[in-house]
């Protein structure tokens, strides 16, 4: 009996290709610049108690400062493992929207034109942030999808 030898998995072409179409989505300007301002938005939402002040108002300030740590975590690793986080975008866009309705929705009488107004501005930008970071990803994904193959039928059909 003959024994193959298999590559390890690692090793790929088709995985090789797939984490440097991902390098090179995540070197782009838009992706660096999503990034940044995702990772000031998280730190805002962390500390926007303390900042807008209402800090008195216990349930939204923890409130803040657990879905901005989480949304800064998220969305914080996409320069760095963009392969395997880029689909997080989509959870930080349910932190985005959960901190736009937090205020009416958090036990206790929270609901003060600071911590409205601050929630509203910051839920809204999170959320558009982590739309545009999972729109990058899906979109950088069908252009070599559709790239690839199309370049694949005009070779063909050129060689006939």
């Amino acid at each position: 009996m003959a024994s193959t030898h298999h590559a390890p998995i690692e090793e790929h072409p088709d995985l090789m290709e797939l984490r440097a179409r991902h390098d090179r989505a995540a070197a782009t300007p838009r992706a660096q610049m999503i990034e940044a301002l995702a990772l000031v938005t998280g730190l805002y939402l962390a500390a926007s108690p303390w900042i807008a002040g209402f800090n008195g108002f216990t349930t939204l300030a923890v409130t803040n400062l657990i879905a901005g740590i989480a949304y800064t975590l998220l969305l914080g690793g996409l320069g760095n493992s963009y392969e395997r986080t880029h689909s997080m975008a989509w959870a930080a866009t349910a932190i985005g929207v959960w901190t736009y309705v937090a205020p009416w929705i958090v036990a206790g009488d929270v609901a003060h034109t600071r911590s409205i107004t601050s929630n509203l501005i910051t839920g809204a930008v999170a959320t558009l942030l982590a739309l545009a970071a999972a729109s990058a990803a899906r979109g950088h994904s069908d252009d070599a999808r559709g790239g690839s193959g199309a370049r694949g039928r005009r070779g063909t059909s050129g060689d006939r």
